[in-house]
């Protein structure tokens, strides 16, 4: 080899950051850190346990500060001052985390951590940014589990697009600069898929079976069960995944559609007065017209509005409206600053 030959340096292996949010689990946790270790104890990557309880009322942050001294500096124990839910639990740990790898996980075991390694290597082998657990034989009951999960999955695919077969297993694992450009609010722990398909190609998300346990100490306290909230969720997903950057083809799209059944109504009805001559002043279907036509000026002004406020947003922060490949390393880089302008 010649002098002027290049040495490659050998690359830093990928931390890994494994958060699991934690509510009233204090009967589960020792079993948790243990298996936990287990799993990983062969991993080939340095790694990092972050347990964030959530508010726990029955001694679980007791518990765990008691068993962290076993571990090791690696685990740490994040407290919210209360329940504030497991998304938020969940952006908690997120927001702490420091691996380039960040794998999710809930906290009642049904989920076996002995999955992590593998996925961990599959996520890299397939080049994927997600990589989503699939529990193909899941041990839960069929009709307040099961059924509600498969119908809230099939409704999360058809609306976002990005069709998987389940959505609500919390064993996942991310790349950790995708992650983190997307910020998790009300119960949108359940769509984490489709807003990471905001930020990188849905073929770079997949799935693989992962095994399932029944839970064998506690009660579920993060069920599917809150069905109205997830719906209203999901108009908000659908809402900022198409429209986030035109609101007002959302808002006038509506707006046009009401306000030619309006016109349509008062149309027929001037009609009926001028060329029959009959009486529409006590008629129903008139009011019904002039409501929508109001209606169809405000969602039309609505949109406008919301027009306004985006590019307001967009132009203040300096922000772009596009996302690039970053072709060094294969990851996805945010463009925050808009290009200068040139003076004229």
């Amino acid at each position: 080899m010649t002098e002027d030959a290049p040495i490659d340096a050998p690359s830093a292996p990928l931390r890994v950051s494994l958060v699991i949010p934690l509510h009233n689990e204090v009967e589960t946790v020792p079993r948790l850190l243990e298996r936990v270790h287990e799993a990983l104890s062969g991993l080939a990557h340095p790694w990092e346990l972050i347990l964030v309880d959530d508010g726990s009322t029955d001694g679980t942050p007791a518990r765990v500060a008691e068993l962290i001294p076993r571990y090791g500096g690696h685990v740490h124990l994040l407290r919210l001052r209360r329940n504030f839910g497991q998304t938020a639990a969940m952006q908690a740990g997120i927001d702490h985390a420091a691996g380039d790898l960040l794998v999710t996980l809930d906290g009642d075991l049904q989920n076996d951590p002995a999955d992590i390694p593998r996925m961990i290597d599959e996520l890299l082998a397939r080049d994927l940014d997600l990589l989503q657990g699939w529990r193909q034989k899941r041990q839960d009951k069929l009709i307040m589990r099961k059924i509600p999960s498969r119908i809230a999955n099939w409704l999360i695919g058809r609306v976002t697009g990005v069709r998987l077969h389940d959505y609500g297993c919390s064993l996942k694992v991310y790349r950790g600069e995708v992650l983190r450009r997307v910020r998790l609010y009300g119960e949108m722990h359940r769509f984490i898929p489709a807003w990471v398909a905001a930020v990188t190609p849905p073929a770079r998300i997949g799935e693989t079976p992962v095994r399932h346990e029944a839970r064998t100490a506690g009660e579920s306290k993060y069920g599917i069960g809150r069905t109205f909230r997830v719906i209203v969720d999901l108009i908000s997903v659908l809402f900022f995944l198409r429209y986030r950057a035109r609101p007002g083809h959302f808002f006038g799209g509506i707006g046009l559609a009401v306000g030619a059944l309006g016109m349509a109504i008062l149309g027929y009805l001037a009609w009926v007065k001028f060329a029959l001559g009959q009486d529409i002043g006590h008629r129903p279907l008139l009011l019904v017209g002039i409501v929508l036509v109001i209606a169809a000026i405000q969602f039309l002004t609505t949109g406008i509005l919301a027009e306004i406020l985006v590019r307001t947003y967009y132009e203040s922060a300096e922000r772009c409206s596009y996302i690039l490949w970053d072709e060094r390393d294969g990851a996805i880089e945010h463009v925050f600053h808009a290009p200068a302008r040139h003076a004229a």
